[in-house]
């Protein structure tokens, strides 16, 4: 897929005409154009040369969008329009003042005038002609890029205003000069009657206001790309690399992959890397939407755009550039926001043929009036009415200043939409999918229990562990990881096998070892009644069991437990309360399956289900509703790609993952509900768009007409229809802004944790010193229970819950610091 970059739209009828323009050139398969970003979308086989000629041919003008740098796309996303428009809006309302003031002031309101003009409505008439050209000249990118489309056959809502404001200011025009004809024969009756049927403020004003909505369109549209733009400017531009042992100020660009960077307390990450040196608190709240800092010590990663609180790390680095966690981030953002979601298919039909048919209703309301025996300039009046209200722009961007804002609202909170399809189809699942390890779980099993039969503890680990540390299967880690915690050493094996879904078998000195579930063993022979209810037992606590078969015999039972993830209760909860149906499908067996299930209150449990299988389930459960499957992004590839919505959770840089629509930065499954959330309210924001839309058009074109005339005396003047134009698309894109103000709920684990703080203290020297240290802050209004420890040298605070930690901080440190000590 190509994407190019798109000048010279104006309103939704551009986009439509781009769109068909684009899509009828050989090899296009499908074409996508964003209004909000001023970018398109290609796939297909064609070249970019005859894509962009086709574009131009349009009427527009395009270039092929490339591999540009960070700044430079910061830059494209300037608001560059708002301060254009100031200006034009400035020199206009200083000659439109002056226009008003004669066409109205003196002339209807009988304000005072130069007394050589008094009277003297040929000459008032010229002013206001020169007056209005002027402001017609300050603001004539309407009438070039309005008449442009006109020519090309493709008219857009430039060509409206243009048409609107110049009919007003022609008729205007050919008034005065039969006004100066009427005088110069005498006629003082014709002269002061057409005095009072010029249009030409109503032109300059049709101009003026429109231009104030464009104004504060722009200005929408900028707050719109806030987010985006935020996530750009989160990398450093400069870093401290360490060069021949010596620490060096370089510019990030300048880093490659294995230099050695250093990121000291308050500094921010400029690169992905792991820490080979020290350790830090990190705020990684930009990538997961975590506010907790998490620490991180040698051999863990590090990412661009994090901060480290506290501490000092010397790193490695490993991904640079456009291979850094934050540029995926950005890059999948970019990519949805300028995606198209299947709802704005209605509004994009409606928009082809729209200004067309708004030219058409003008046309024939004109007519029909003059048919009616109303003079021209009413007729004339009415037909401008019509063009000047309409407005595609709100149908142009009902849409994608919903994407745009919620995109950016979920980027923030550590939700990634690879796509505008994927943010409206979550929030239409009826049935969400839970994969049990890794996600309801917290994917790091652990051994629990180990029942030597026939032989000793040590011999049935060793034979275990010699087989398992060949899998790659999370069982097997945990199993690996037990006999590294007690010094086991393994054997060497022959003919290791790994059987997907069942086991592991192997040869150690001869001997073959089997290693596997229980159903894989029993089918290897029977298993005796003391075993089988070994297996019940354990199957109950939630546990899976290991059986371990050498020779043929079962020599002994090991029990595996993955711990739940502290917030996966409250997860599912939500997402019952939401109205969805919640699943948990996993290839253990159906007791340990039921135990976990039951300890996070799901109902419904699909269990012994193998990797390959779960595709299946899922289309199978797809006859019941609409299906969001929740995995691990890997593992559960197939599942995830079948669903309706994929949902991959991942641990803060997993969002490479192709098969899933939607990623969660963070682990925790509160992401599932909040994404939902996110994705329900942007959906209701896009509908409430198009209705806003739609009865705009709906109710003011008739309107406009003057229908309304005959029955209640219902007018609409040019200048009115302008001015609702002119706010049209900002009461739109202002709607879309409301996004941002949607809460997520937090986990309790999180909340917990906030409540929670840990401030370093010197000088404490024994129980004593504590002792006062915790008298004089729970003295402190805020602070619950302090906990200081003379030997880690710290306090750890719990707050209530509407303290925080902010703003009772200098009050901590003067109440420690009278006491003596020193806080750090």
């Amino acid at each position: 897929m190509e994407n190019y970059i798109i000048t010279g739209m104006s309103c939704a009828a551009c986009v439509a005409r781009v769109e068909r323009a684009v899509s009828k050139v050989d090899g296009v398969q499908t074409c996508s154009v964003n209004l909000l970003t001023n970018s398109m979308s290609v796939d297909g086989s064609a070249k970019s040369d005859e894509i962009i000629k086709a574009v131009e041919g349009a009427g527009y003008g395009a270039r092929l969008k490339g591999a540009e740098k960070r700044a430079e796309v910061v830059d494209e996303l300037e608001d560059r329009e708002t301060p254009k428009l100031k200006k034009r809006l400035f020199w206009s309302l200083g000659f439109l003042i002056v226009l008003m003031y004669i066409s109205m002031g003196h002339m209807m309101w009988s304000f005072p005038m130069i007394p050589a003009l008094q009277g003297d409505y040929v000459s008032l008439a010229i002013i206001q002609m020169l007056l209005a050209g002027i402001i017609l000249v300050i603001n004539q990118k309407f009438f070039v890029n309005g008449m442009k489309g006109l020519i090309k056959l493709s008219p857009n809502m430039d060509t409206l205003v243009a048409l609107g404001s110049g009919a007003s200011y022609i008729y205007s025009a050919v008034a005065t000069i039969v006004m100066s004809n009427a005088q110069l024969n005498g006629n003082t009756e014709l002269t002061h009657s057409l005095a009072h049927q010029l249009y030409f403020e109503s032109s300059a004003m049709i101009l003026t206001l429109i231009t104030v909505g464009k104004m504060l369109e722009a200005y929408s549209k900028g707050k719109t790309t806030s987010a985006l733009k935020g996530l750009m400017s989160l990398q450093p531009k400069t870093a401290i690399a360490l060069i021949d042992g010596k620490e060096q100020e370089i510019k990030c660009e300048e880093i490659k992959k294995g230099d050695i960077i250093i990121v000291k307390t308050g500094g921010s990450v400029p690169i992905d890397a792991k820490i080979l040196e020290g350790s830090g608190s990190i705020d990684e709240s930009t990538l997961t939407g975590e506010s907790l800092p998490v620490d991180k010590t040698i051999g863990e990663m590090v990412y661009a755009g994090t901060i480290n609180k506290s501490g000092y790390i010397k790193c490695e680095a490993i991904g640079v550039g456009e291979e850094t966690a934050l540029s995926q981030i950005i890059r999948a953002v970019t990519e949805s926001a300028s995606s198209k979601a299947p709802i704005a298919r209605i509004a994009d039909k409606v928009s082809g043929v729209f200004v067309p048919i708004v030219m058409g209703i003008a046309l024939i309301t004109i007519i029909c009036w003059l048919f009616a025996g109303e003079s021209v300039g009413f007729s004339l009046a009415r037909g401008i009415s019509v063009l000047v209200i309409s407005c595609p722009c709100a149908l142009g961007l009902a849409t994608p200043v919903a994407i745009m804002v919620g995109n950016g609202v979920g980027a923030k909170n550590g939700i990634l939409f690879k796509n505008a399809t994927s943010l409206e189809n979550l929030g239409r699942g009826q049935i969400v999918v839970l994969d049990k390890t890794g996600t309801i779980t917290k994917g790091e099993p652990s051994v629990t229990d180990i029942i030597p039969l026939g032989i000793d503890k040590s011999e049935l680990l060793k034979i275990t562990y010699s087989v398992e540390i060949k899998s790659e299967h999370p069982l097997a880690h945990a199993i690996v990881k037990k006999c590294e915690e007690i010094n086991i050493i393994p054997e060497d094996v022959s003919d290791f096998q790994a059987l997907t879904g069942s086991g592991v078998s192997g040869k150690i000195k001869g001997s073959e070892i089997l290693i596997g579930s229980y159903k894989f063993i029993f089918d290897k022979g029977s298993v005796d009644k003391t075993a089988k209810d070994k297996y019940e037992e354990l199957s109950q606590q939630g546990k899976t069991p290991l059986f371990v078969k050498k020779d043929g015999e079962l020599v002994g039972i090991i029990g595996i437990r993955d711990e739940i993830k502290e917030d996966s209760a409250e997860a599912i909860n939500r997402l019952k309360e939401m109205g969805i149906r919640v699943v948990m499908l996993t290839g253990d067996n159906e007791k340990s399956a039921r135990a976990i299930a039951d300890l996070v209150k799901i109902d419904r449990v699909i269990a012994n289900v193998m990797p390959r299988d779960k595709e299946s389930t899922i289309k199978a459960l797809k006859n019941e509703g609409k299906v969001i499957m929740v995995g691990d992004g890997v593992n559960d590839a197939p599942a995830l790609a079948v669903a309706d919505t994929g949902i991959a959770i991942g641990q803060g840089t997993e969002i490479a993952i192709d098969t899933a629509e939607v990623v969660l930065m963070n682990g925790s499954l509160v992401g599932v509900a909040n994404a939902i959330k996110l994705s329900r309210h942007t959906l209701n924001n896009i509908r409430q768009n198009l209705f806003w839309a739609f009865i705009y058009n709906g109710i003011g074109i008739p309107v406009a007409t003057g229908a309304l005339i005959p029955l209640l005396g219902w007018g609409l003047t040019p200048m009115l229809g302008a001015l609702a134009m002119s706010l049209s698309s900002f009461c739109v894109i202002t709607n879309a802004l409301r996004l941002n103000l949607i809460k997520f709920n937090k986990s309790k684990k999180e909340k917990a944790k906030k409540m929670k703080e840990v401030i370093k203290v010197e000088g404490m020297m024994c129980p004593h010193c504590e002792a006062r240290v915790k008298k004089v802050l729970e003295e402190i209004e805020g602070v619950k229970e302090a906990i200081p420890s003379h030997k880690k040298k710290n306090v750890t605070l719990t707050l209530d819950d509407s303290a925080s930690i902010d703003t009772l901080l200098d009050t901590i440190k003067e109440a420690i610091t009278a006491q003596g000590y020193t806080v750090k």
